[in-house]
């Protein structure tokens, strides 16, 4: 992108009072941005208020700052940073369906993949959203349904919070075969910061077999109202949206409600008719999400992917192994404890009248079981099995 063009797209992303409504307008009535900039305050007004014509007149505070460090981030790597406009070609046909299509992406990773990235992730690939604080049982059905995806070469898009997107990331990377991107981040920040900071080494490796994309320009925050607003672009990028948890109110049912108006399926996990969690996946599927079990109900609904294998068969397979290696690792008292705990959250004296065990006894289980992962140890001294997938 030459310089003035990408000033120009920068001024009108940052002029006072001119929201990305506003902008589309007037990129129909102007066409580039440029034009728009070189127009008469009085040919502005044929379009917008005359107080947004004023304010488009002047350059904003901070623009030729703001210009000089986005032009120094492309030049750093620029094999792996790109900026896509609404009047790019490698812009996704997906957003640009959508109703409020961003007026710019940055992008940072596999940028020689974006026209073949966007395109596989509007044909199949999957938003998996969901909590920020999930129960251990969350964590893992976000890691082993994204890793699954990912070997069937779906990419999955999520939002690189802690919780179940992080989960979700991490499992699509494990799985990842190509063709194109093992994992999509949408952030809330400028991609010249890590949010969270706890996140920095995922984040990187998104950007090696992947790759993240913001609307905000460099420098940005990670303001609250910046990720309900994301959520669109993560809906929107993709075929399907799998809620894993969700409490009753929360961003992940914002991306569930955006995907529907987009026109996309939605999926959701049942869990514990005790958890918190769960209850936002439970009126998705009273509203008619599909409740799914595995990541062959999804697949089930979503056109073969390009590199995919024969996950029904590989998925039957692992599953024969995994229950031999439970009925041969596990003693008669460990997998007696297991029924009796089943899969709601439960303290220790619940499951010591439910067992009939003695104290000494259970805490010994308990703790064999914690080690071995088949069982983790919840605040307010709670014990929940884990499922092995």
């Amino acid at each position: 992108m030459e310089s003035i063009e990408l000033r120009a797209w920068l001024r009108l992303g940052l002029t006072d009072g001119v929201g990305d409504v506003t902008a589309r307008s007037l990129l129909k009535h102007f066409g580039l941005p440029q034009a728009i900039f070189e127009a008469t305050e009085s040919e502005l007004r044929a379009c917008v208020t005359a107080r947004q014509a004023a304010s488009l007149c002047l350059a904003p505070e901070g623009l030729e700052a703001l210009v000089l460090r986005t032009e120094e981030w492309l030049n750093q790597a620029p094999n792996q940073r790109s900026i896509i406009t609404l009047g790019d070609s490698a812009y996704p046909q997906a957003l640009l369906d959508t109703e409020d299509p961003p007026l710019m992406l940055y992008a940072l990773g596999r940028v020689d993949k974006l026209r073949e990235g966007f395109q596989e992730c509007a044909r199949t690939g999957v938003a998996v959203v969901g909590s920020r604080n999930p129960t251990p049982q969350g964590v893992q059905n976000a890691r082993q349904f994204s890793e699954s995806l990912g070997q069937s070469g779906i990419t999955v898009v999520s939002g690189l919070a802690l919780g179940i997107d992080g989960a979700a990331h991490e499992g699509a990377l494990a799985g990842y075969v190509g063709p194109a991107w093992g994992t999509v981040a949408v952030v809330g920040t400028g991609l010249d910061r890590v949010y969270p900071r706890a996140h920095f080494e995922l984040a990187h490796r998104i950007a090696e077999h992947g790759i993240l994309l913001s609307e905000y320009p460099l420098g940005s925050a990670p303001l609250s109202a910046n990720f309900p607003k994301r959520n669109r672009i993560i809906s929107g990028l993709c075929k399907a949206t799998l809620v894993v948890e969700a409490a009753l109110k929360s961003g992940s049912l914002i991306t569930a409600r955006l995907a529907v108006e987009q026109g996309k399926d939605v999926f959701a996990i049942p869990g514990s008719i005790h958890s918190t969690q769960a209850r936002g996946c439970h009126a998705l599927i009273k509203q008619g999400a599909k409740l799914v079990e595995s990541a062959q109900d999804i697949l089930d609904e979503l056109p073969t992917a390009s590199g995919s294998r024969d996950f029904s068969a590989s998925a039957q397979n692992s599953s024969s192994e995994q229950s031999d290696t439970a009925s041969d690792g596990l003693s008669s008292l460990e997998a007696g404890l297991l029924n009796a705990l089943g899969f709601d959250p439960m303290t220790l004296d619940s499951l010591q009248q439910r067992s009939g065990m003695d104290t000494p006894t259970l805490q010994a289980l308990l703790m064999g079981l914690e080690l071995a992962g088949w069982v983790a140890r919840l605040p307010g001294g709670k014990f929940q099995q884990l499922g092995r997938a």
